[in-house]
């Protein structure tokens, strides 16, 4: 799984709207990764910025909870911390409707097609559907990417006022995923401007190296950007020409169709 780009924040001062043991538990639930899959108790507290017994309790909480499970030394998550995440999704039931649309569109264009929304400073998949792995790093619901260099990620800070794109641009480390990544921040602006411009975004090669993808977004009642739909594939069998001419159209005609769906949802 990729790495998450999003930065921590100064933590908010404890008080009647904030519990802080609770923002620790998530803390420790978030230490865990693919690559950190099962930790000692010294590691959970590193990662956390726990002392040991803080991260002590609250693994032992989980623990009781069916969260976590332990050896005696090593701690990992157990499958029941799949229920936290799917909460989300099954309370937004538009995941369901937007599936078979997206399942038709796989099957059309023979391609991966993606679901995602902006956490931060990264796009969070909500549903994915693929035909075949074409990427190094192993993507799911849940799974994370950095906004500034996805066709996804693009799209959704497109939907962003000015104001609050220029702020979320200037908290995120543009960092050079390959060679062809745009790291500068004023070009950046203006490729998210053209994105707004035009209504969807293709980026070829700047996450990883042969990994080329096109997005649209999806809008709710009021027109404002809430997800993104892709389709991405192979740079050497799938062009940028191809991608625009073949697989743009019937993208945004299924990202319309969800965005169909989100207004009459209410959402």
């Amino acid at each position: 799984m990729a790495t998450s780009s999003t930065q921590k924040t100064t933590a908010p001062r404890p008080g009647d709207s904030y519990v802080q043991s609770f923002a620790r538990g998530l803390e420790v639930i978030r230490s865990f990764s693919a690559t950190a899959p099962r930790q000692t108790l010294s590691e959970v507290a590193a990662a956390s910025g726990l002392t040991r017994a803080g991260a002590r309790r609250i693994l032992l909480t989980l623990q009781t909870l069916g969260y976590v499970e332990s050896d005696g030394r090593l701690f990992a998550l157990t499958p029941r911390i799949l229920d936290l995440g799917f909460a989300y999704l099954s309370s937004m039931p538009i995941w369901n409707r937007a599936e078979p649309v997206m399942q038709a569109l796989v099957d059309e264009v023979k391609e991966s097609c993606s679901a995602a929304v902006l956490e931060g400073n990264d796009i969070l998949y909500v549903l994915r559907l693929h035909t075949q792995k074409i990427m190094s790093i192993s993507l799911g619901v849940g799974s994370r990417l950095p906004a500034y260099c996805t066709s996804m990620g693009r799209v959704l800070l497109a939907g962003l006022d000015d104001a609050a794109l220029r702020t979320r641009l200037g908290g995120m480390a543009l960092e050079a995923r390959t060679r062809r990544t745009v790291t500068d921040p004023a070009l950046l602006l203006k490729t998210v401007g053209q994105v707004r411009a035009q209504g969807w975004c293709l980026v070829d090669q700047e996450l990883e190296e042969g990994l080329i993808s096109i997005a649209a977004p999806v809008l709710d009642r009021a027109g404002r950007v809430v997800a993104a739909l892709n389709v991405s594939g192979q740079a050497n069998r799938t062009s940028a020409a191809v991608m625009r001419s073949a697989m743009l159209p019937p993208l945004l005609a299924a990202a319309a169709a969800v965005s169909r769906s989100v207004a009459a949802d209410g959402r």
